[in-house]
């Protein structure tokens, strides 16, 4: 995910106008690039939040796919 610093990150860009975990108003400091979509967040701590859940679901659908093909790290 592309920090909020990344000036290419704009709030005008964004997919969505209300934060996905408080349904407040975004605010342009708390950006990020998902499936290459800007995101907006109301704070950097709900950003941070989701680039979190993201993390893990990642990490679980890639133990899902390790175990179903019978490789193990």
């Amino acid at each position: 995910m592309a920090p909020a610093t990344d000036p290419t990150l704009r709030i005008e860009d964004a997919v969505n106008d209300l934060c996905p975990w408080s349904g407040k108003p975004i605010v342009p400091e708390a950006l990020t690039l998902y499936n290459g979509a800007v995101v907006g967040f109301c704070n950097t701590e709900c950003r941070d939040k989701f680039a979190r859940a993201v993390a893990a679901f990642e990490d679980a659908l890639r133990a899902r796919r390790v175990a179903n093909a019978g490789l193990h790290q």
